[in-house]
């Protein structure tokens, strides 16, 4: 085993830590909920970053050297460096996200890494998490909590915080993937017009299902009053949103992203709520997260929260436990149940 102090090489605590000699070593890079760190703990030994913050890069790449596996969050670039400092062992890395853009999948796959991630799990409570960011902007809930904690609420007023209404509304929904139908779905409670831009057009069957109408992209952006944002990240998405796209928005749309913070030009979003171009936005991910761009912050037509999109605690749960399980698979040789790079293979 590499030198690695016992202050950030933390054993599983509790009733399932015990004697792991023999086993395979494996890296997990953060605290995550017990029901899979202790899937991980029974088979192997476990180096752990026991920090709720981000692994600084030098520890990452300290605590991975010789592991057999690692078992990873969005919020660490798992690139050749690492491979590399990991060395010839490294087998797997699962992420416990939906997410993989982290990972260097083409270095992966020529080193016959197998990468695994948690899709599907997350998606009912990411459409809630939708819903909740769409009714605290566009109802300026957040505002009128800052109102009622400071003392400056003195009473009911007819022109107080004038927010949108949702029936007859249209929603613009950017990726129709698991996550942009289950908030299609709710859409309908509120009787809303649903327009939607992906890649891969529905089937007819599904569209009449959801009342989704398909349209092109920047037709959704210029007629949507609510524009939602569930695409993946990519070269083709990265700043899908920007300067041009908010011009074309309606003065009184709202703006919110919920998918990738880097779909989104976060300072021409800031520049446009500054100048009122659009009504508001609401961000569940950020172009530099943590950080924020210049300016944002200050804003009240904007409703930050911090990547709460799968905080759920039966949903997190899951995450945790398929991520274990894709870890577990891969060091054992098997193709992981939820594997992004099904060809790679070791030899």
């Amino acid at each position: 085993m590499s030198e690695v102090d016992q202050q950030t090489c933390v054993r599983p605590q509790g009733e399932f830590q015990k004697s792991v000699s023999g086993l395979p070593e494996v890296l997990v890079t953060r605290r995550i909920p017990e029901a899979g760190l202790e899937l991980v703990a029974e088979q192997c030994r476990v180096r752990r970053w026991d920090e709720d913050r981000p692994i600084p890069r030098d520890r990452l790449l300290k605590l991975c050297e010789g592991v057999e596996g690692i078992l990873c969050l969005l919020t660490d670039r798992i690139d050749r460096e690492v491979m590399v400092r990991a060395g010839p062992k490294l087998k797997v890395i699962s992420v416990m996200a939906v997410g993989y853009d982290n990972v260097d999948l083409a270095e992966a796959g020529r080193r016959g890494i197998v990468v695994g991630n948690t899709p599907g799990v997350l998606t009912e409570a990411t459409a809630d998490l939708t819903w909740a960011l769409i009714l605290a902007v566009s109802r300026k809930i957040v505002e009128g909590d800052r109102i009622m904690r400071s003392g400056r609420f003195s009473g009911w007023a007819p022109m107080l915080l004038l927010g949108a209404d949702f029936a007859g509304r249209t929603l613009g929904i950017v990726g129709m993937g698991r996550i942009g139908k289950a908030v299609a779905k709710r859409a309908l409670g509120f009787g809303m017009h649903v327009i939607y831009f992906d890649p891969q057009r529905l089937e007819p069957a599904l569209e009449q299902e959801l009342h989704a109408q398909y349209v092109p992209l920047h037709e959704l952006i210029a007629k949507a009053d609510f524009v939602c944002l569930h695409c993946p990240l990519t070269e083709q998405t990265h700043h899908l949103i920007g300067e041009r796209e908010l011009s074309m928005m309606k003065p009184g749309a709202y703006l919110v992203n919920v998918s990738r913070g880097p779909v989104v030009d976060e300072q021409a979003l800031t520049t446009a709520l500054r100048q009122g171009r659009i009504a508001g936005a609401a961000l569940d991910v950020y172009e530099h997260e943590p950080l924020l761009a210049p300016g944002l912050v200050e804003l009240n037509n904007v409703v930050l929260a911090p990547h709460l999109g799968s905080a759920s605690i039966e949903t997190r749960n899951k995450m945790a436990v398929m991520a274990a399980r894709n870890l577990l698979a891969g060091i054992s040789g098997r193709v992981p149940p939820y594997c992004v790079n099904p060809p790679a293979r070791k030899g």
